[in-house]
């Protein structure tokens, strides 16, 4: 395997690629060329402008995680930042509150909104700030026009008892902590690939889809009009990895954003909403933690190949091993 390509969320999807890569440095991914070449197409739909400046979440976390800039602590945004500004701008009362930019990351939103302003698409600024960083993968954002996640809550003070709140406010402010009642993702169906996805869906021998959130990190990608079908018409194997480990998700809010469309949390539940290719899905493969492993059956009886191994990322080491395992089933 020469190429891979990954669609990813934040975190999951970035600590998921560094492993990736890792493996391939290390040789731990049989089958896999030592100078294979990772493009890794990015969720954009969790973006938000915050103080006049055009935040990306999930390409910044891809982008510092890869380059060595992320906070290895919190797992987004910059080490050693310092929140300067956030403090000043509450001194002024300057809403949103519950949103803050450090003092670091601040310098690549200011970066990227002056592009935009000039007129270059999300794709070439993304291109662009990667020069600093350097990540080791090609980071494309899965559309260059605006497409913005907002969640339904309930709110008995709105004559159709709920509201809708950007995803970042759901995440951020409500920490995920009342029930999601709909996923309403503006701007999706009018979008279009970034420059370079559908090329390198087509193009890729192994495309994988990584322990991110299946409803709005990798639901969304694939949301995209052109993005499933490329996915269903790649002539590589499409393997995903579960980001429900033992009927729930380890980090985020997968249990939330699911239950709100209907899947149950499971991992073998996950596997068929997202379905076999075989049958209109985009599955190949499907690994479930051990723990999940009484639901291998169920999934492979859904037309998809599917073995239960170690997910948890604990290190590089341990992601390698997942992304071998990615590689194994489909070989």
């Amino acid at each position: 395997m020469q190429k891979i390509s990954v669609l990813s969320g934040g975190m999951g999807g970035a600590t998921f690629v560094r492993g990736l890569l890792h493996g391939i440095r290390t040789g731990a991914l049989p089958g896999v060329a030592p100078d294979a070449e990772v493009t890794v197409v990015a969720n954009t739909a969790d973006d938000i402008w915050v103080h006049g400046l055009k935040v990306c979440p999930d390409l910044d976390t891809v982008m510092y995680t890869l380059g060595d800039g992320i906070d290895p602590g919190r797992g987004w945004g910059r080490r050693d930042e310092t929140w300067s500004t956030k403090d000043e701008l509450a001194a002024y009362g300057v809403e949103p509150t519950w949103f803050g930019l450090g003092d670091r990351d601040i310098a690549t939103h200011l970066v990227r909104t002056q592009m935009l302003d000039a007129g270059y698409p999300l794709s070439e600024v993304t291109a662009a700030l990667c020069r600093r960083w350097q990540p080791g993968v090609r980071l494309l954002p899965m559309t260059d026009d605006r497409v913005e996640t907002h969640i339904a809550v309930a709110d008995p003070d709105e004559p159709s008892g709920r509201r809708v709140v950007h995803f970042q406010e759901y995440w951020v402010r409500l920490r995920a902590q009342v029930p999601a009642e709909a996923v309403v993702v503006v701007g999706l169906d009018a979008s279009s690939p970034g420059p370079g996805v559908l090329e390198a869906i087509a193009e890729t021998d192994l495309l994988v889809l990584p322990p991110s959130n299946p409803v709005v990190s990798v639901g969304t990608i694939l949301g995209v009009p052109g993005i499933r079908e490329a996915v269903a018409a790649t002539p590589a194997p499409v393997v995903g990895l579960s980001p429900i480990v033992g009927d729930t998700h380890v980090r985020g809010m997968a249990h939330q954003v699911l239950t709100a469309i209907g899947v149950e949390v499971t991992a073998g539940a996950v596997a068929r909403h997202y379905g076999s290719r075989g049958d209109g899905g985009v599955l190949d493969g499907w690994l479930v933690d051990t723990r999940d492993a009484h639901h291998v059956a169920a999934v492979r009886e859904a037309g998809i190949a599917c073995e239960a191994v170690p997910l948890m990322m604990v290190d590089d080491d341990a992601t390698a091993a997942m992304a071998a395992a990615a590689v194994g089933i489909v070989r």
